[in-house]
C-alpha cells in the first residue's frame, strides 16, 4: 500500500459524506466503529488498547501495508519488552498491527515516539528471530545442514542451535558471504525499509488518538481473525476458529 492510497483509503472512511461509494454493510461496518470507538483520521494515528481472554492487544490503524506494518511490529514488541509488558507475538495486515501481551501496555505515545527508532536497529534486526529464521531455511536448501542426521531427525531446538552458531559465525567472519546475503533477501520479502517507518513515527509525534476500550472494536475483527488463520489449519480448527470467529463478532457487536 503507497502513502498515496494510504491518505485516500483514510479520507474516504473518515468522511460520512463519501460513504455513498460504498457497500451498505461497510458503511453498517464502519457506524458501528463509531459507536465502540474512532475512526482513523487523516494525519493521525488512531491506536486501540483492550483486554480479550487474559491478554491484553494492541492495535494501530497505520495503514502502511503489510511490509512496514510487519518491521514495525518488530520494533513496537522490541519496546515492549524492553518495558515489561511482557509481548507474546504480532500480526500484520495492510491496514493495521496488532500486538499482544500479558500486561496493558501504557503510554502509547511513547512507544510511538522516535525512541523506537534506534541507532542499533539494523543491528537489533539481524538478531532477530525473522532473519534468524530465513537463515535456517537458507542454510538447508543450499546443503549447509540438514534436518536428517544419520538414523534420526534431528528436532527443532537441534536445528536451531545449530544454524544460529552458523550464523553467528558467518556474520563475524564473513559478513559479505553469498548465505547471508540470500538471507537478507528473503527476510527483506516480509519487512521494508526503515525510511518509511520512520515516516510513519515522525508523522505520528502529536497525532496519536488512543482508545482504551473494554473489548475489541469492530474494526480490529478483521485483523484478529488474521491470529486464527495463522494458527489453525484444516479439520477440527477450522470449527474452531469458525467458532472463535463467531464470538469476536458479537464481543464486537456486529452480529
Amino acid at each position: 500500500m503507497s502513502r498515496g492510497l494510504a491518505r485516500r483509503v483514510r479520507a474516504l472512511i473518515s468522511d460520512r459524506t463519501h460513504w455513498g461509494v460504498l457497500p451498505s454493510d461497510v458503511c453498517e461496518w464502519l457506524t458501528a466503529q463509531t459507536r465502540r470507538s474512532s475512526l482513523p483520521e487523516p494525519d493521525r494515528l488512531l491506536v486501540e488498547t483492550f483486554p480479550r481472554r487474559k491478554r491484553w492487544y494492541l492495535v494501530a490503524y497505520g495503514f502502511e501495508g503489510r511490509s512496514a506494518h510487519q518491521t514495525l511490529g518488530l520494533l513496537v514488541t522490541r519496546f515492549l519488552e524492553e518495558t515489561g509488558v511482557a509481548p507474546l507475538g504480532f500480526v500484520a495486515t495492510d491496514d493495521a498491527l496488532a500486538c499482544w501481551s500479558v500486561r496493558e501496555p501504557g503510554n502509547i505515545e511513547a512507544i510511538f515516539s522516535p525512541r523506537l527508532l534506534v541507532d542499533d536497529m539494523a543491528e537489533w534486526l539481524a538478531e532477530s528471530a525473522v532473519v534468524r529464521r530465513a537463515f535456517r531455511e537458507v542454510a538447508v536448501i543450499s546443503g549447509l545442514t540438514e534436518r536428517q542426521l544419520p538414523g534420526r531427525a534431528r528436532t527443532g531446538r537441534q536445528m536451531t542451535a545449530s544454524t544460529d552458531l552458523l550464523y553467528d559465525v558467518l556474520r563475524k567472519y564473513d559478513p559479505g558471504h553469498v548465505l547471508l546475503r540470500a538471507t537478507w533477501r528473503d527476510a527483506e520479502r516480509g519487512l521494508t525499509s526503515f525510511d518509511r517507518i520512520k515516516l510513519l513515527v515522525e508523522s505520528a509525534q502529536g497525532r496519536i488518538d488512543h482508545r482504551r476500550l473494554d473489548r475489541a472494536s469492530p474494526l480490529a475483527v478483521p485483523i484478529l481473525l488474521e491470529l486464527g488463520h495463522n494458527r489453525i489449519r484444516g479439520g477440527e480448527g477450522e470449527d474452531l476458529l469458525l467458532r472463535d470467529a463467531e464470538a469476536l463478532l458479537h464481543e464486537a457487536d456486529l452480529l
